[in-house]
């Protein structure tokens, strides 16, 4: 298991990190989500050993990895960059760490075999890694990572440089590729989707701390404030309350008096349109409907609210 306990980190007297708590079991995916500068990458980095922090300690199954250097702490790292050695093809790249190691000429070469056929590059051993596409040099990335077997696995914000149909694609590989070689992992990203899809559990940073942790159903039920659940797209706060946008039915109305709003927005999000209403108060509020016969900006609408979807805010 991997463990951060209570790791602080200052940089010109600011908190990077302030008293981060967080664990992996073996096996698992745990996904780091927030904004920028929320402290992320600064904890990959602690644990990786590229950053030593003010207090607190990493511990890998039990020993404290505070005097191990990044490059015996058997982790694995994946970049948003790819941070590949353009000097050498596809295999060379892959077959670094195993080198490193002082691994056998014919193991090095059956590993890589082995990885590339995994992460779809069968047969691209001799190619340069310059005319790859920027999804090829993430698998390549990807594959070196995994090549010398790490305890762990640290991605940081690995699909963020992709086109959306890029990182779609990589990202149902990745959830793959985590399912089938259990692979324990920690993932950073400010996406939710990527987070969601991929994690275990979920760790929620803002400003340093680790603010929520638990498993995506768990979050998008219980979020542990306002902040959390406007970061989560949970934007009807009323009354101490969330309305789950999902919670909210939206229906044209027949006249004005049977009217609670106005429609002022309909944006598509892949198979859902979320409106926002303008309530008759002043107040508005989020709905996400399915159909593709709804309401549009400017049509009156009459609101209900599914009680059932109304969470109290701690």
């Amino acid at each position: 298991m991997l463990r951060a306990d209570d790791v602080n980190v200052r940089f010109d007297g600011k908190a990077a990190l302030d008293g981060v708590s967080l664990d992996v079991g073996d096996g698992e995916v745990v996904t780091v989500l927030g904004p920028s500068g929320s402290g992320k990458s600064t904890l990959l980095r602690v644990i990786a050993g590229l950053q030593r922090p003010d207090s607190g300690h990493v511990l890998l199954d039990g020993e404290d990895l505070s005097s191990v250097p990044p490059h015996r702490r058997g982790i694995g790292l994946v970049f948003q960059d790819h941070a590949l050695f353009h000097h050498h093809d596809v295999a060379g790249n892959v077959a670094f760490g195993l080198r490193m190691r002082g691994d056998a000429k014919n193991e090095v070469e059956s590993r890589v075999r082995e990885l590339l056929d995994l992460v779809g590059l069968a047969g691209f051993e001799r190619r340069s890694v310059a005319t790859l596409s920027g999804g090829e040099q993430q698998r390549v990335a990807l594959a070196r990572a995994l090549a010398p077997q790490p305890h762990v696995l640290l991605l940081d914000e690995p699909l963020g440089a992709l086109d959306r149909r890029l990182r779609d694609r990589l990202l149902e590989d990745l959830a793959r590729l985590f399912e089938e070689l259990r692979v324990t992992a920690l993932y950073v990203t400010h996406d939710q989707a990527e987070a969601f899809a991929l994690g275990d559990r979920v760790a929620i940073m803002r400003s340093g701390r680790v603010v929520q942790a638990g498993s995506p159903d768990g979050l998008w039920a219980r979020p542990a404030d306002e902040d959390v659940a406007r970061f989560l797209g949970l934007g009807n706060v009323r009354d101490g309350a969330i309305v789950r946008p999902e919670a909210v039915t939206v229906a044209r109305a027949a006249n004005r008096e049977a009217a609670d709003g106005v429609v002022e927005s309909a944006v598509r999000h892949g198979p859902t349109v979320r409106l926002r209403v303008r309530l008759a108060s002043g107040e508005t509020l989020d709905a996400a409907v399915s159909a593709l016969d709804h309401p549009d900006p400017g049509d009156l609408v009459a609101v209900t609210i599914d009680p059932e979807g109304i969470i109290e805010l701690p």
